[in-house]
């Protein structure tokens, strides 16, 4: 009978060892640190999508630039392309990840466009969400 083979990353079997830092900065102290694998993909995952093309100085190709395509008149060419930039940047810089589900939402009245992301990590049981808020 077939079975799924799990990878664990060995990073996740030591708990007191802090794997990565994390987003938003808003800890006591200077910064939050994750312990899990899981954690710190979701806070890659988030410092690349709120980073701008070229504002990384060794890396300028790091970055979705969503900030300048997100305050556009919204139409649905706009939101494919936003759809396209989010998955073809994670294809790219997270090879690992699985987008299962992709939504965009603007809310006029606010002046709020939220991305919804939920995905998974192949070979792992790992499979998380994040939203994020740009507000103009």
């Amino acid at each position: 009978m077939p079975f799924d083979i799990q990878n664990i990353d060995p990073l996740d079997l030591q708990p007191s060892v802090g794997v990565g830092v994390a987003l938003p900065f808003s800890s006591t102290s200077v910064f939050n640190t994750t312990y899990t694998t899981q954690d710190a993909l979701k806070s890659n995952l988030i410092n690349y999508f709120l980073t701008g093309t070229s504002e990384r100085f060794f890396n300028p190709n790091l970055g979705a630039g969503l900030r300048a395509l997100l305050f556009d008149q919204m139409t649905g060419d706009k939101r494919e392309e936003i759809d396209s930039v989010i998955r073809n940047g994670v294809s790219y810089w997270f090879p690992e990840v699985n987008i299962q589900r992709l939504e965009i939402k603007e809310n006029i009245d606010s002046q709020t466009i939220t991305i919804s992301l939920r995905y998974s990590v192949t070979m792992t049981n790992i499979q998380d969400q994040l939203s994020i808020n740009f507000q103009q």
